[in-house]
């Protein structure tokens, strides 16, 4: 074991994050620094870099982000929103019942909470207000139920957590997040109704089979996308990449031929944020080449089972204790390089207590959607305070009970694999 070079790793690499500097440019300084140190050859840094990033599956990822932009922009936010209004307005605290509702049919079209937030929440924050919802309270739900649409496939999270974790299937891993960002949404909404009877909150109109025919015939386009995607992989049709790209041509389609809201202008800013967008994500995920790298190379990963395993031999408390440090790591990190950054450290030890990495991936997702609620460093956080003008004292305030439901949907996910595997077990997926 080399403690000098494993110090000269962690210090140099948490040093640059606390100087504010990108967590990227960390994980490729520190690994740098530490391969010189060992005396390897200095292009095992750009070998590792470019590794990271050269594989086929990779591809999904810019197109299913392309894809959620352009149906965040080609008016689905909209008809999402009355098709579950005529769903589940129709109750008390209906504005907020349809919020959670439109979070899952939006979410299995973008796979972004930021995006799920910002769409949604532009819309649904000052309708709730103008219904008399406290600010506070409407920021609440758009944010927390914006965590089911990295759940509920597509994803590219998943597909992140699929490479990291050496090759997984994605579509054993797209199946094994429904279940669970389905039960996210109905405590959720178990919650808000609770809420809702309490503080008096205002139901919607009564439910009309008219209304909800209308809302289907307007909003059966846009989920034509859900369809390309989730039937087409999970059926051998085509791979993740494949659908992805089909998932961008039937956006553009839609987006420019059916809705008529997407004009060339709006095609040029959606495709300079998926850029944006994409440039973060792939850059984490090459930074994590030569970071990976070195912590294998140092065995790292076999240090932390060791210590762990000393620390307690009980599966439950050592699944508990996983999860507390993925969620202090939520506070102060961003989604995707906690993926890079956890999975090949803590995966070996759940294999070990015999947990399946189909599951791990649902429960590391979904902590790492409760960190982007959480601060200091909560990108949906900041969303929602921008949104209402609230302060993020005043939101994570609010935030803090939904947040307990979330924690007891994580914790039903840890410890009741079913949640995770029955539908990819009943599909033979794995």
């Amino acid at each position: 074991m080399n403690l000098t070079a494993i110090m000269l790793l962690l210090d140099l690499f948490f040093l640059i994050i606390f100087l504010s500097g990108h967590i990227s440019y960390a994980m490729i300084a520190s690994s740098a620094v530490t391969i010189l140190y060992l005396g390897l050859s200095p292009t095992q840094v750009i070998n590792t870099l470019v590794d990271a990033v050269d594989g086929f599956t990779f591809l999904a990822i810019p197109f299913f982000i392309l894809a959620g932009d352009l149906m965040s922009h080609g008016g689905i936010s909209e008809r999402l929103i009355l098709l579950a209004d005529a769903c589940v307005g129709w109750m008390r605290g209906g504005l907020a019942m349809v919020n959670i509702v439109a979070s899952i049919f939006f979410g299995g079209i973008s796979g972004s909470a930021t995006a799920d937030t910002a769409s949604l929440g532009a819309i649904l924050i000052p309708m709730m207000h103008r219904q008399g919802y406290d600010d506070e309270f409407s920021a609440a739900v758009t944010m927390t139920s914006s965590v089911q649409g990295m759940l509920i496939p597509p994803s590219h999270n998943m597909i992140i957590y699929a490479m990291a974790a050496g090759g997984l299937s994605v579509s054993a891993l797209f199946m094994a997040g429904i279940v669970p960002g389905l039960l996210l949404g109905l405590a959720l909404m178990i919650f808000s109704y609770i809420l809702s009877v309490k503080r008096h909150y205002p139901k919607g109109d009564a439910f009309s089979m008219k209304r909800l025919l209308s809302a289907i015939r307007q909003s059966v386009w846009g989920m034509g996308t859900v369809i390309i995607v989730v039937i087409g992989v999970v059926f051998g049709v085509f791979t993740a990449t494949e659908s992805a790209a089909i998932a961008c041509l039937y956006a553009i389609l839609v987006s420019t031929l059916i809705y008529h809201e997407l004009s060339p202008k709006d095609m040029l800013k959606v495709v300079k944020n998926s850029i944006r967008t994409l440039s973060t994500v792939l850059i984490l995920i090459a930074a994590s080449g030569p970071f990976g790298f070195c912590i294998t190379y140092l065995k790292i990963p076999s240090l932390v089972v060791e210590a762990l395993m000393g620390l307690t031999a009980n599966r439950y408390l050592l699944l508990l204790l996983i999860n507390g440090i993925i969620l202090a790591l939520g506070t102060i990190l961003g989604m995707a390089s906690i993926i890079v950054i956890v999975t090949p450290i803590l995966l070996p030890i759940l294999l070990n207590i015999g947990l399946s990495p189909i599951q791990f991936g649902v429960m590391l997702i979904l902590n790492c959607g409760i960190g982007l609620i959480t601060p200091p460093v909560g990108g949906v956080l900041f969303i929602g305070s921008g949104l209402t003008g609230k302060s993020i004292e005043d939101l994570t305030k609010q935030t803090f009970p939904f947040l307990l439901v979330m924690l007891f949907v994580l914790l039903l996910v840890t410890y009741c694999p079913a949640f995770s595997l029955a539908l990819p077990q009943a599909l033979g997926l794995i």
